[in-house]
């Protein structure tokens, strides 16, 4: 082989209904595979691969998995040759917006009416976190779920969460009960003296503004702890 010849073609060299982009109009989304649809985000390939090329190499290493690659971050997906920053963001942006389609379609439909429900409802953001959170779920009267937010966010071992910030969007939303979250990255399903704490102190805080705190559940990947199935409320 000569040493200038191409290793492959370029994706303007392919037939036109061949082009991820020219494909996607002729025959409609559903036609393109997952790297065809990267490829589109990404746009520009290297010297020897494509850009479909490329999404491909990032699909095998997520397993082909878009929930594993929906937890990369612009940092990990810079890693992968011919993907800079720009590109990255592409990606991320893209796969957040699909998440948040996803959130949207649940709420319309969704109550929460046990711990299950709600370790069930927080999988998206909470498995696999190297750090706490600590998040909140308004509900309406009926448990229907009005919102989940983010209330803090800190490190391998605690975060902080104020009841104030808690309240005021509870008020705002006009929820009537809410539910506390927080994960353990450790996986320890046991609550530390701060979490009984700060659940006792959010709980009375609730009484006065007549919001029911209804339960507060410890995130782990295999399981959870809820302060209301114990008896702990």
């Amino acid at each position: 082989m000569a040493s200038n010849e191409k290793l492959t073609l370029t994706i303007k060299e392919w037939a036109e209904e061949d082009r991820p982009r020219e494909k996607l109009i002729i025959k409609g989304k559903s036609s393109l595979s997952e790297a065809e649809l990267l490829g589109i985000l990404i746009g520009s390939g290297t010297k020897t691969l494509s850009a479909v090329d490329v999404g491909k190499l990032i699909l095998q290493a997520s397993k082909n998995d878009l929930n594993a690659l929906a937890r990369l971050s612009v940092n990990d997906l810079k890693k992968f040759k011919g993907i800079g920053e720009a590109k990255a963001v592409n990606i991320v942006s893209a796969l957040e917006l699909g998440r948040r389609r996803k959130d949207q379609e649940r709420v319309e439909k969704i109550k929460i009416n046990c711990a299950s429900d709600t370790h069930e409802l927080m999988t998206a953001e909470l498995l696999d976190q190297p750090h706490e959170e600590f998040w909140v779920i308004l509900l309406r009267r009926n448990n229907e779920l009005i919102k989940k937010m983010q209330v803090s966010k800190g490190g391998v071992s605690g975060t902080v969460a104020d009841p104030k910030i808690i309240f005021k969007s509870a008020l705002e939303s006009l929820a009537s009960g809410v539910i506390l979250v927080h994960n353990h990255p450790s996986g320890n399903l046991k609550p530390s003296t701060s979490d009984i704490r700060l659940t006792q102190k959010i709980k009375q805080a609730g009484q006065v503004l007549d919001i029911k705190v209804i339960d507060h559940v410890i995130f782990a990947n295999d399981g959870f702890y809820s302060f209301a199935d114990q008896g702990m409320l």
